[in-house]
């Protein structure tokens, strides 16, 4: 935001100089980014009284004799402006002078003539003609009679000023404007704000025949609307165009002037509307009707649908609201009668338009980050004074304030100075906390040590105590804080705890299996799940949306992590990474119940992504493994169903009898779907595992114990089994654990399908450890646990030995 030092001092009497205001300002929460020199570090550049001009034969220049007060009354100086004349007060940069943007000048030789300097045009001090008249003239800039020669040039054309630049917080909305960091300031003195004045009155007739009304109350809850007969369309005062130039604005008519004043000034948008060209004299303020069109000011062309919030007449739209008005019924070199507006638009309404049209205007930066409610009525009044002191138009008493039943009152916050305290850690005197708060425009009511504030009706960031609190020590000083620990803090050794460890080990682990990790949003769209072909009544479905989302593409909390993970690998593909590993280790948010009653489930989920030819089901089964066996875990698996997984290939990982999460190939179906190239799709293998961290890193074991190892040789056993395709390694494995203690490592070579075993069958290769620790094993003892074995594996799942 973009503050005038010259502007400021019109509503308060500022007694210090800009430098300390900027330290002053930083000091109760507003950064001044810049503090921009109007001068450009312009030096030695003065009035100049031109006592002879002599034109120099044979050349375009002239010989001048130039008076410049303390600095010389005779210096001679070379022009090539043909404005230049005997008794002109000028601009003259003399020798060792600096000009705007650094420029150096030096007194050299012109056409073998001496010249001690250089007269100025009004663009090479920075000027144009709204900053001082006659800057942009083809010459020398003429400079009225009553200026003292060698008076600083930068006094007499008011570039002896300075611009603010300051970053206004997104909770200060009130803030943005010239009038609202005048209130700042004026607390931050302790001197008396002079507000603008906004009296008018009406002198002409009424209107009848104009009608406005607001069908999306929730969108626009006030809307204000003035008549304004008998438009006389002019040039603007001079301190009018001073005040849109300081501000990086050209003056183009009074009227149009009025409205970006007003906006700059109050913090008001307003348009103005010519009643010519609205249809019936009719203002409609509606969602926009599917396929309607619009062309802005700026002639460009938008296709709207009922997410875009319109001004209207009886046919068309003639303003997108909060943004821009329309090219044809705005303010014309023949309009002789206006109907004013100002309006409080949802904030959300104009973001979400703004963005998807990728249309942006000083209103709409401003409606984004709020406009309350008194500012529209503030900003409507001043208009109109200005109109009636500007003379270019009569004020009819025609107006309209369309409200949505919002509170005009001021809202009241309830407090006790102790526990505005308690906030603050300090104690501050009540006498001063009521002074400041005075200061800043609140009303104390105190009954017996209970407050009741008053609350400006500008200042919508302020809800209750701990506001205050923030307001009161701002204006107090910092540095009056006192650094003290928290009630129940104590001081420790620092370092990691147990669970940051072990997340930092599952992590190291990962990357020494080849994986890099993804950090991705915590939300995506409701589309990622359509991706994923999540069913309609799946919990994943059940999700958490955000109500002012950045876009449609951010709009739900996730509850799956599979779909992010998905489009990491999807850009990849597409930037020509054939292959990788990723991982991440993030949280999804399942909602107890919708809509929200209390937070959500935030659960830690690990997710995994493997993709390449290389890629295929047990090399990401044998990363589990490796996880398994680095946390002293045992994982089994079962053959399972998910819907964004390829059937054939998809296994549930368990722990400890729970389950933990899934694994597998991406379906097929989802892999023909993706948006990358054919041959991508026809020789890519894409792997995703989920799992509950939160789950898993619960049965970490938290102590570890060692043990000797065995002298005892163990003995090794090759088994190949015949068995129902149905049958799967893990129920296999599980049985054999069962059947005997000695068996301490199954480990499966080899799967083998024929005719010769039998329509519906497999072979399945198993390779057998088996070992006492406590003594050697005798032949017997294996036989006996052998034809154990193959019993239970008769018994309970009809295995045959091959």
């Amino acid at each position: 935001m973009k503050v005038p030092f010259s502007w400021l001092k019109e509503y308060v009497d500022i007694d210090i100089t800009a430098q300390e205001l900027e330290k002053r300002l930083f000091s109760c929460g507003f950064e001044v980014e810049e503090l921009i020199d109007m001068a450009g570090g312009m030096d030695k550049v003065v009035v100049g009284i031109v006592t002879e001009a002599v034109p120099q034969e044979g050349t375009h220049l002239h010989i001048c004799k130039v008076d410049c007060g303390e600095y010389g009354h005779d210096i001679q100086i070379s022009t090539g402006a043909s404005n230049v004349y005997v008794g002109m007060h000028t601009p003259a940069a003399l020798d060792g002078s600096t000009l705007p943007g650094g420029i150096k000048i030096k007194g050299r030789k012109l056409q073998g003539v001496q010249s001690n300097g250089m007269l100025c045009s009004g663009v090479e001090l920075g000027l144009n003609d709204d900053l001082y008249p006659g800057s942009e003239v083809n010459g020398l800039l003429d400079l009225p009679q009553d200026t003292v020669a060698g008076t600083p040039i930068q006094d007499v054309v008011g570039l002896n000023d300075y611009i603010f630049d300051i970053d206004v917080t997104a909770n200060r909305p009130d803030c943005q404007s010239v009038l609202g960091m005048a209130r700042e300031v004026a607390a931050l003195l302790n001197k008396p704000l002079k507000m603008p004045a906004i009296d008018y009155t009406c002198t002409a007739e009424p209107d009848d025949s104009i009608s406005v009304r607001v069908e999306a109350p929730d969108l626009c809850p006030r809307y204000l609307a003035h008549f304004v007969r008998n438009i006389r369309i002019g040039e603007s005062p001079r301190w009018m165009k001073r005040h849109l130039a300081l501000m990086g604005l050209r003056s183009i008519n009074n009227v149009v002037d009025i409205t970006n004043h007003t906006l700059l000034e109050i913090g008001q948008p307003m348009h103005a509307f010519d009643l010519n060209h609205v249809d019936d004299r009719s203002i409609c303020v509606r969602r926009a009707k599917p396929g309607e069109t619009i062309v802005t000011l700026d002639e460009k062309e938008f296709k709207l649908n009922e997410n875009n919030l319109v001004i209207c007449d009886t046919h068309k739209p003639v303003a997108l609201a909060g943004i821009m008005g329309g090219l044809h019924s705005g303010i014309q070199d023949d309009t002789t009668e206006l109907l004013f507006e100002c309006a409080t638009f949802a904030r959300d309404s104009v973001r979400k338009t703004s963005r998807a049209l990728g249309q942006n205007s000083d209103s709409s930066f401003r409606y984004e980050k709020g406009v309350d409610q008194y500012s529209t009525e503030l900003g409507l009044k001043r208009a109109l004074h200005l109109i009636q002191e500007l003379d270019c138009g009569d004020i009819t008493p025609t107006s309209f304030d369309c409200s949505n039943g919002a509170s005009l009152e001021r809202k009241t916050v309830t407090a006790t100075p102790a526990r505005i305290n308690s906030v603050l850690g300090i104690e501050v005197p009540e006498e001063t906390m009521k002074d400041i708060l005075a200061r800043l425009d609140f009303e104390v009511a105190d009954n017996n040590g209970i407050w009741t504030v008053s609350v400006p009706r500008y200042r919508d960031d302020v809800e209750d105590f701990p506001d205050l609190a923030e307001e009161i020590i701002r204006e107090y000083g910092y540095e009056h804080i006192e650094p003290t620990f928290l009630k129940h803090a104590t001081v420790t050794n620092g370092g990691l705890n147990l669970a940051q460890k072990q997340e930092m080990k599952m992590k190291r682990l990962l990357a020494g299996q080849g994986f890099y990790e993804a950090s991705t949003m915590a939300f995506y769209s409701v589309a990622d799940l359509d991706k994923m072909h999540v069913p309609a009544d799946s919990p994943a479905r059940q999700t958490i949306r955000i109500m002012n989302p950045i876009s449609e593409h951010l709009s739900i909390m996730r509850t799956m992590m599979a779909p992010s993970m998905l489009n990491i690998i999807v850009e990849n593909l597409k930037k020509g990474n054939a292959e990788g590993r990723l991982f991440e280790l993030s949280k999804v948010y399942i909602p107890h119940s919708l809509p929200l009653t209390e937070q959500p489930d935030e659960r830690a989920v690990l997710c995994l992504g493997m993709y390449g030819s290389e890629e295929d089901f047990f090399t990401m089964k044998g990363v589990l493994e490796a996880m398994a066996a680095a946390f002293n875990l045992t994982f089994t698996y079962e053959r399972d169903q998910v819907c964004y997984l390829h059937p054939g290939m998809t296994a549930s990982v368990s722990c400890n009898g729970q389950k933990i999460g899934v694994f597998g190939k991406l379906a097929n179906e989802i892999n023909a779907e993706l948006e990358i190239a054919k041959d991508q799709k026809s020789n890519q293998n894409i792997y995703l595992a989920e799992l509950d961290y939160k789950l898993l890193s619960s049965m970490f074991q938290r102590d570890y114990h060692c043990k000797p190892i065995s002298p005892f040789a163990p003995v090794k056993r090759d088994l190949a089994l015949v068995c129902d395709e149905a049958v799967s390694c893990g129920e296999i494995e599980q049985v054999i654990h069962k059947a005997s203690a000695l068996v301490k490592e199954i480990k499966l070579f080899d799967i083998y399908r024929g005719a010769n075993l039998g329509e519906g069958k497999k072979s399945m290769a198993f390779s057998l450890m088996l070992a006492d620790e406590s003594k050697e094993l005798a032949a017997e003892q294996v036989e006996r646990a052998m034809d154990k074995i193959l019993k239970d594996l008769k018994f309970k799942l009809n295995i045959e030995l091959r």
